[in-house]
């Protein structure tokens, strides 16, 4: 869905522009626009757009950088890590696939999550299956969220539950998201959902986890 009072914010952060990105989300606060919709409708809407560059042959390299920045620059502003709440929710452990070093859209997950009271563990970008399962042993979250934004990744996402049966860790949830795995679905990525967006995410663990510890 478009939304026009966010066409001067995703063009501050296509233009790469991080001062006006971070006064344009601030001005659409300022009009009672809630964080969750400036953040669907405006950064995951840029940030649609600049996975399709992406996945171009030719692309701006710099331009993206500048761009990511000022995504991450907003997050920040939204999401402050002072204003964040206690976490009571439970845990979460994210991680952005081995072979993927895309990981603005786990950050963002990550942010989103943290604000909303859940504890969040990051296994961090280009992160391999073993490393993840050690987390997942070690903190025993409820939900796993893994992203990528490249097709390769595919088959490790797909893998994920059947380790966990493997260790015998049940009852936690594996969320998918980002480019290459939002366009799949759940059955076949072998996860329990697939998000369109972080928010998107956020609702489904707030459905169906409960907040359970």
């Amino acid at each position: 869905m478009t939304d026009s009072r966010m066409n001067n914010l995703i063009a501050a952060i296509l233009e790469g522009d991080t001062a006006e990105s971070v006064s344009q989300a601030q001005h659409l606060c300022g009009c009672g626009i809630s964080s969750e919709h400036i953040v669907i409708h405006g950064v995951e809407a840029a940030m649609s757009a600049l996975d399709a560059k992406c996945t171009l042959e030719q692309f701006n390299l710099l331009e993206i950088m500048l761009a990511r920045r000022a995504v991450t620059e907003i997050m920040k502003n939204l999401y402050p890590a002072g204003m964040a709440m206690a976490s009571t929710k439970g845990t979460v452990v994210v991680a952005t696939m081995e072979g993927d070093v895309h990981d603005l859209g786990k950050n963002i997950f990550k942010m989103v999550l943290i604000g909303k009271g859940y504890h969040v563990v990051d296994c961090g970008k280009d992160c391999a299956l073993q490393t993840l399962m050690e987390a997942v042993e070690r903190e025993r979250p409820i939900a796993i969220g893994v992203s990528g934004l490249i097709t390769p990744i595919i088959p490790l996402v797909r893998q994920v539950k059947d380790r966990l049966a493997l260790r015998r860790v049940d009852k936690v949830l594996v969320l998918a998201g980002v480019a290459a795995l939002k366009e799949s679905k759940p059955d076949k990525l072998n996860v329990d959902f697939v998000a369109e967006s972080a928010f998107d995410g956020l609702h489904y663990l707030e459905e169906i986890a409960g907040g359970r510890k």
